[in-house]
């Protein structure tokens, strides 16, 4: 896709790439990182996040941009289960140079059918208000789902991984409700900010790698980062 392009254009999107880990120039699509490319520009223009959910194959999908923070996860994932929707996929391409973008995917749907145009702008609204604060996401789900439960049969594991030459924390339980939303907010909880993740749903279990920065969005050597699995299965552990 990239052969089209201006002299100019390719320099730009080469600068680009150079903000993301290794991998990203490696391994991603030149469609999704000139995509991603518009979308930062969106972003450098309206100094606002992106957000929009489009159909997609039967399903939803929502596209999010802005800058990589801990919470955002947290709160996108507490509006989806709020709003009773099912998760299907995920990707996550995040940055680790400034201006720390994260770009984000998610398939969607309700009741086996993709988002209604009406329940896409609620579910749009929802995520921009809980990003401002004005959406209190835990006190909605508290309602519904008893979120001090834990997740049944759950385990992690922390690794460097030899491909992406990034840490990893791998999280899997039983696929059960708010599930996406209780990892996320643990992941927040210990201040690690997310820069690539995969999701896979097999035979009643939910698998999430997440590479990882720390603290401070700085590496995880092996001692900490097996320190954080452990930490992370506690909070994620019934009580």
């Amino acid at each position: 896709m990239t052969a089209g392009l201006q002299a100019s254009t390719l320099d730009l999107l080469k600068r680009f790439n150079q903000a993301f880990p290794q991998f990203y120039d490696q391994f991603v699509g030149s469609d999704v990182q000139l995509a991603n490319l518009k979308l930062a520009y969106k972003i450098h223009c309206s100094q606002k996040p992106v957000l929009e959910i489009l159909p997609h194959e039967g399903k939803s999908l929502l596209q999010f941009a802005y800058r990589n923070q801990s919470f955002l996860l947290s709160d996108i994932f507490g509006v989806l289960t709020a709003c009773g929707l099912a998760i299907h996929n995920l990707t996550l391409y995040g940055q680790i140079r400034h201006p720390r973008l994260v770009f984000l995917t998610i398939s969607l749907s309700r009741n086996g059918q993709s988002l209604s145009r009406a329940t896409a702008e609620n579910v749009i609204k929802a995520i921009r208000e809980a990003l401002l604060g004005r959406f209190e996401v835990e006190e909605m789900l508290s309602v519904e789902f008893n979120l001090d439960s834990g997740l049944k049969n759950v385990e992690t594991n922390f690794y460097v991984d030899k491909v992406f030459h990034l840490p990893a924390i791998l999280i899997e339980a039983d696929s059960q409700p708010a599930l996406y939303y209780k990892v996320m907010n643990a992941i927040w909880q210990e201040d690690l900010l997310v820069v690539n993740a995969n999701l896979l749903v097999w035979r009643g279990r939910t698998r999430l790698i997440f590479y990882l920065l720390g603290p401070n969005e700085s590496t995880i050597p092996e001692y900490l980062g097996t320190r954080l699995a452990d930490s992370l299965k506690h909070r994620l552990s019934p009580r």
